[in-house]
């Protein structure tokens, strides 16, 4: 769905083009058109929308009265709207969504490596990452809605370990637990458990 030229040319360059289409791949929508409506965690039922016309009908209908994620990145709309008449199209243009949605996910993922405590060593950015795409679905991280909240504005650049760092079970591992749920998610040396991103953009 993405291509590298797209991703250099609309995304976010803080994001490797690995966890740009890690990313899309994990939060977003294989159409520019889709439009998703929740009411907190209820899924609201829309129709298929086909032209941009009747997306930009959808959004406006729910938007202040719901969650609406929108194109290929299922990023937020309305967020920063004061008016429904101020939403654009372009919401629903490939290259505009994947600006606007890794955008805020590189912001998404700045809060949470502040939380984190900033951490420079790379085994802990798998769980970084999979902290930042669970905040991104849920608008939330450690009790902090990531979408209005300021941007810390730290430098953040998420590398994947290569596979020679990875260790020979990695494969095995057991899945993702959010540290939340662990009784000692003080710190970063409680995230025992990794997510072996080795394969995203491997030659």
């Amino acid at each position: 769905m993405l291509d590298t030229a797209m991703i250099q040319k609309c995304a976010d360059p803080s994001l490797t083009p690995a966890i740009v289409e890690q990313f899309v791949q994990r939060a977003g929508s294989s159409d520019p058109l889709a439009v998703t409506v929740k009411a907190g965690e209820r899924l609201i039922l829309v129709p298929k929308v086909k032209t941009p016309d009747e997306a930009m009908e959808l959004i406006r209908r729910y938007v202040g009265q719901a969650v609406v994620r929108v194109g290929i990145t299922q990023v937020p709309a309305g967020i920063g709207v004061k008016d429904v008449s101020e939403l654009k199209s372009d919401l629903l243009q490939a290259c505009e969504n994947l600006r606007l949605g890794t955008g805020m996910f590189a912001k998404v993922v700045r809060i949470v490596a502040k939380w984190y405590g900033n951490p420079t060593d790379r085994q802990v950015f798998p769980q970084i990452f999979e902290d930042a795409v669970y905040a991104w679905k849920t608008g939330e991280f450690e009790g902090v809605s990531v979408f209005r909240a300021d941007d810390p504005g730290l430098s953040v650049k998420l590398t994947v370990p290569p596979v020679a760092e990875q260790d020979p079970d990695t494969d095995s591992a057991p899945p993702f637990s959010k540290l939340k749920e662990s009784e000692n998610s003080g710190g970063v040396g409680a995230a025992e458990m990794r997510i072996d991103l080795s394969r995203i953009g491997a030659k």
